[in-house]
């Protein structure tokens, strides 16, 4: 309807209502009854009950939240799995690959590319980058980053990044965050969206391809116990409770956080018990018995995940290795140390001259720790493979005895626990 110069037009609040004001041809939006089949007869009710939905609704409306979950097609026999991968999607769609191999414990992550990325600069583009977590887990040792495409909202990337010492136990507990952030040369590095893979959702030696949109950072207080509820992979997930408003001012939200996050880690240490051992990091390592040399080869390949024992969030790392009993403290081997990582690589051997059936009683004492200079050094982590140790410790031992010149490589667990007659060594 047009009006005459300076008449002022007029709109009811239900016509109002019913058009989207949004920007591109005008369409009708869907009532809130819509959504909620009518009852009773009659034109209003349309004679169906509640378990009936409108006949005019979509199919996107009435589909359950699974059916979001679009397939496209595989390439090179990986399993599919993707959101509603629309581009006008506010932050923007990721793509990338997962594939865990069982033999070597490892996770391969190929990050190939995103769409339609939010615009963080004042050109309208962004300078993007992907970063890696594994979660729960130490930070710095676990984060993997591909390189920055510049000036762009649709970046490729097809990098490679490889997460070494996985075991099937992380595969069902762990959690890989991918975010997506910019990176700005004069201040922080800004966010721009994050996704959540329980890893549990992978099989070994299978590619799993994922297309799906990002979400919005999930808040540091997000592991409070709630109410249950199902998350965006349909598994069981805890809502989080919210702070108290009278946390007004940014310091005292830090400090609020950091209580939440240390009433967090004794609550889950009080329920899985009191024998429960704090996890150090991983170390590779191999053993074979020499029939030709008689004796043992131990070789000390890498360690991955390590626990930060300095203020810069590294360590130094080195490993010694015993041969208890050591009544003559003669089975000391030591590697050398590596310099700020938490990742380090050895590739280092020794050997301990021994008949196979004395061998069969004694028990190999393996210590990570963090150099420092002018005082004693830090216990990072220890194992002990013999007889009496457990799980893989213990089968790893047997099956070098009963398998002798065969190089058997294992990753171990290194756990808070100071092995027996380590602690008076520490500063050797």
């Amino acid at each position: 309807m047009r009006g005459r110069r300076g008449d002022r037009m007029t709109i009811n609040i239900q016509e109002h209502m019913a058009i989207n004001v949004c920007p591109g041809p005008i369409r009708p939006i869907r009532q809130i009854s819509d959504y909620f089949p009518r009852r009773g007869p009659g034109p209003e009710g349309g004679g169906g009950g509640f378990g009936e939905a409108p006949a005019h609704l979509g199919p996107l409306a009435l589909a359950p939240p699974a059916a979001l979950l679009g397939a496209t097609t595989p390439e090179d026999g990986a399993e599919v799995d993707s959101y509603d991968s629309d581009d006008t999607t506010a932050l923007g769609t990721l793509e990338f690959d997962l594939l865990y191999d069982q033999a070597s414990c490892t996770l391969h992550c190929s990050i190939l590319r995103a769409k339609g990325l939010k615009p963080m600069d004042f050109n309208g583009l962004a300078d993007p980058y992907v970063k890696l977590h594994l979660l729960p887990g130490a930070c710095k040792a676990n984060k993997l980053k591909t390189k920055t495409q510049r000036n762009t909202l649709n970046p490729v990337w097809n990098e490679d990044l490889t997460y070494s010492g996985i075991t099937d136990d992380d595969i069902t507990h762990k959690v890989l965050r991918i975010s997506v952030c910019d990176e700005d040369k004069l201040s922080h590095n800004e966010f721009i969206g994050e996704i959540r893979v329980p890893l549990r959702r992978l099989k070994p030696s299978q590619k799993k391809h994922f297309n799906i949109c990002l979400e919005r950072q999930v808040p540091v207080c997000a592991g409070l116990r709630g109410t249950t509820g199902r998350g965006p992979w349909g598994d069981q997930v805890s809502r989080t409770f919210s702070l108290p408003p009278q946390l007004a001012s940014p310091s005292s939200m830090s400090v609020a956080l950091r209580g939440i996050s240390c009433y967090l880690k004794e609550l889950e240490q009080v329920e899985q018990g009191p024998g429960l051992l704090e996890e150090r990091g991983r170390i590779l390592l191999s053993l074979s018995y020499s029939s030709r040399r008689r004796g043992l080869l131990v070789g000390i390949v890498r360690c991955a995940h390590l626990a930060a024992m300095d203020v810069n969030g590294y360590s130094d790392p080195y490993v010694k290795t015993y041969l208890r009993p050591d009544v003559d403290k003669k089975s000391k081997h030591k590697t050398c140390v590596k310099k700020k990582t938490l990742n380090p690589e050895f590739n280092e051997e020794f050997f301990y001259e021994m008949e196979l059936s004395t061998l069969a009683s004694r028990t190999l004492e393996v210590t990570v720790w963090d150099y420092d200079i002018g005082k004693s050094n830090d216990f990072i982590g220890g194992v002990a493979l013999g007889p009496g140790a457990r799980r893989e410790a213990r089968k790893h031992w047997s099956d070098c005895l009963q398998q002798p010149d065969a190089a058997l490589e294992r990753w171990h667990t290194l756990t808070s626990q100071l092995p027996p007659a380590a602690g008076a060594l520490h500063s050797a």
